[in-house]
C-alpha cells in the first residue's frame, strides 16, 4: 500500500515555520505582516474561504483585513479599493477572492495588485518571474507552491532524473507546476485533455500530478508501480450511505485502486487542500520579510 501524504501534517508544520517568522518580524522590524482579502458578493463557498484564510492569518499573528464588497460593485469602485490596498503601507498581501460576479473582469483587477503584493501569484510579473526561474522576488502561486512540498516531502529537493507529468494545463495550476518541476530537474510532460494516448503516458511518471476536475478520471493502470501520485482535484458527490441528502469529497484520482499501486499519495481531503491557505500565508509573510529588508524564510 502506498504511504499517504498526510498534507494536514506537512501545513502544520509550514504554519508553525511562518509563525516563527512573523513573530521575528515584529520583534526585529516591529513589523506585523498584513494580509487584506477582498469579497464581492454573497456566494457561500467563497465567504467559506475567505473566512478560513482571515482565522489563519490571525493563528500566523498577522494583520487581516477582510473587504467585503456588495455583489453590484463596479469594475472601477473594485478596482479603486485595490488601489488604496497597494498604498497601505501596513497591507503586504492582496489577495482577491475568485470567482467574481460576471459583470466583473478578474483579469485587469489581479494585474492591478503590486507583484509584490500579488500573494496569489497570479499575475503576469510573478508568471514571468516563475517561468525565468527567479524564485528570489517572485511570489508562486499557492497550490502549485503547496504540491510541490508535499513533492519534497518524498523525493527531497532534487527531481533530478525523474519523470513527471502534469495532467492539466490552466495558469493557475498546471503551467506554474510544471515550472517548479522544471526547476527541480525533472524531466516534466504537460498532458491534457487532447494529449493522444494520456494512460500511457501517465504510466511513465515516476511523479504523476492530477488537476483536472473529472472525479476518478485516473485509474490504478494509469499509474506506474511505486509513482508518487499527487491529486489537486476536488469533486462534491452524492453520499447517500452517510445519510439523506449527505454529499462527500473526491479527487481526480480512483484513490482507493491507485493506493495499491502507488509509492505514495496524497488523499481528498486532506492532501493538497491544506496547503493552499498554508501557501498564501507562507507568501505574505516572504512579501513583509522583503518589504523590510529581512531575510526571506523558506518553506
Amino acid at each position: 500500500m502506498a504511504k499517504r501524504i498526510d498534507g494536514k501534517a506537512i501545513a502544520a508544520d509550514v504554519i508553525g515555520k511562518v509563525t516563527a517568522a512573523s513573530a521575528a518580524l515584529k520583534a526585529e522590524k516591529d513589523v506585523i505582516p498584513g494580509l487584506a482579502v477582498v469579497i464581492v458578493g454573497d456566494d457561500p463557498a467563497s465567504h467559506t474561504y475567505v473566512a478560513a484564510k482571515g482565522r489563519r492569518a490571525k493563528e500566523c499573528g498577522f494583520h487581516s483585513v477582510q473587504v467585503t464588497l456588495p455583489a453590484e460593485t463596479s469594475q472601477a469602485e473594485l478596482e479603486q479599493v485595490v488601489r488604496e490596498l497597494n498604498d497601505d503601507p501596513t497591507i503586504h498581501g492582496i489577495l482577491v477572492q475568485l470567482p467574481l460576479p460576471g459583470h466583473l473582469d478578474e483579469f485587469p483587477v489581479i494585474q492591478l495588485i503590486r507583484p509584490e503584493k500579488d500573494v496569489d501569484g497570479l499575475s503576469i510579473v510573478n508568471a514571468g518571474k516563475l517561468a525565468l526561474g527567479d524564485t528570489k522576488t517572485g511570489l508562486i502561486s499557492c497550490t502549485p507552491a503547496g504540491a510541490m512540498v508535499l513533492i519534497r516531502s518524498i523525493h527531497g529537493s532534487d527531481l533530478s532524473g525523474l519523470d513527471a507529468v502534469v495532467i492539466g494545463r490552466s495558469n493557475l495550476f498546471g503551467k506554474p507546476m510544471g515550472q517548479l518541476l522544471l526547476q527541480a530537474n525533472a524531466t516534466v510532460t504537460m498532458a491534457h485533455s487532447r494529449t493522444a494516448d494520456l494512460p500511457e503516458i501517465c504510466r511513465r511518471a515516476d511523479i504523476l500530478i492530477a488537476a483536472t476536475g473529472r472525479a476518478e478520471m485516473v485509474k490504478a493502470d494509469w499509474v506506474k508501480p511505486g509513482a508518487t501520485v499527487i491529486d489537486v482535484g476536488i469533486t462534491r458527490i452524492p453520499a447517500p450511505e452517510r445519510g439523506e441528502g449527505k454529499t462527500r469529497l473526491i479527487g481526480d484520482v480512483d484513490y482507493a485502486a491507485v493506493e495499491k499501486i502507488a509509492g505514495a499519495i496524497t488523499p481528498v481531503p486532506g492532501g493538497v487542500g491544506p496547503m493552499t491557505i498554508t501557501m498564501l500565508m507562507a507568501n505574505t509573510v516572504i512579501a513583509a520579510c522583503r518589504d523590510s529588508g529581512v531575510t526571506v524564510p523558506e518553506f
